[in-house]
């Protein structure tokens, strides 16, 4: 999709717009339809509200969630579906069922077989057709159990347990290697991937580079085709941005993380730091890249790139720990 920016203008802008401000976030001194500075301004506190990237863009990450927030449980019929079903009723319904017990994965607003599984468990459970459909009934009796859902998930605590098992090392594993959109000018990311590819490979396991050639591909469909290698461990690359200071980030909120993106996501910061000698900070985001993929994931931007071999060398290392040292927090 385009990726809209302060200075645009035209009904796009006035749907953006609507959709800020129904979630309380106020542009009413923009004129409609105009992305002014107080559309910019909006844009910035919902992606800090939502884990997101805080640039003050409205591309596929911010413009979906945006949609998403719209949805209250209950707002409509939920069942699983192709495309899966996303939104905020989703996410509330997982932490719901989570929170009763029955484990209905990540708490990321995507209904998919996970999620439909725990529907049906519940279902049976308390003597209704378990069709994997949720209406008013099933929310109805949901919340006559009154979930606890300030508790841990049971997805964030089974990651954390399988964390703790032996590693294995990289032999025979396979790492999805991401170059996350092509920015512009040269491909640092695809630079990034490749180089990363061989690193991985020297070390005995398999790579899988997501993106290939030059052309762009949504994140949607790298993390569809990271999940279809079976990947034991994804590293997505986002070096299209303005120059900024390195960072790591794994999938996660205010109110739910992956416990093991985010042991990866410190192994490799703390390589990228000591490879360049500068400290490497950490943050959880909600991006499709890290959301969509099943395996534990990071997106790692790399600041200024002096040369991919040795961002490739130090990331390469920090995903060499995780593979080889056992968890021990």
């Amino acid at each position: 999709m385009r990726i809209f920016r302060r200075g645009d203008e035209g009904p796009e802008i006035r749907d953006i717009q609507e959709r800020l401000a129904a979630l309380a976030h106020d542009v009413r001194e923009d004129p409609p339809g105009v992305f002014g500075e107080a559309t910019l301004g909006a844009v910035r506190r919902f992606q800090a509200t939502r884990s997101l990237q805080v640039d003050g863009l409205v591309g596929p990450d911010t413009w979906g969630q945006l949609v998403e927030a719209g949805f209250r449980l209950g707002d409509r019929t939920l069942y699983l579906h192709a495309p899966h079903m996303r939104g905020d009723d989703v996410r509330g319904l997982q932490r719901k069922l989570n929170a009763l017990g029955f484990d209905a994965g990540r708490e990321d607003g995507v209904l998919g077989r996970v999620t439909d599984r725990a529907v049906r468990e519940f279902q049976h459970n308390v003597g209704e057709p378990a069709d994997g459909v949720v209406g008013l009934h099933t929310i109805e009796t949901l919340d006559r159990m009154r979930p606890v859902e300030d508790a841990p998930s049971r997805a964030v605590v089974r990651e954390g347990e399988e964390m703790r098992l032996h590693p294995s090392g990289l032999a025979g594993r396979t790492v999805a290697i991401d170059p996350g959109p092509r920015g512009e000018g040269s491909d640092t990311g695809l630079a990034l991937a490749r180089a990363l590819a061989a690193a991985i490979e020297s070390d005995g396991g398999t790579a899988v580079v997501l993106r290939d050639t030059g052309d762009d591909v949504a994140a949607h469909d790298r993390a569809v085709a990271a999940n279809a290698a079976a990947a034991s461990i994804c590293v997505s690359f986002r070096a299209d941005g303005p120059p900024g200071p390195a960072t790591c980030a794994s999938f996660g909120n205010d109110r739910t993380h992956s416990p093991a993106g985010e042991r990866l996501a410190r192994l490799i910061a703390e390589e990228l730091g000591r490879e360049f000698g500068e400290p490497v900070t950490t943050e959880r985001l909600t991006v499709a890249l890290l959301r969509e993929t099943a395996m534990p994931a990071v997106q790692v931007r790399p600041g200024a790139v002096e040369g991919p071999e040795r961002h490739a060398r130090a990331v390469a290392a920090g995903v060499r720990r995780y593979a080889t040292e056992r968890a021990s927090d």
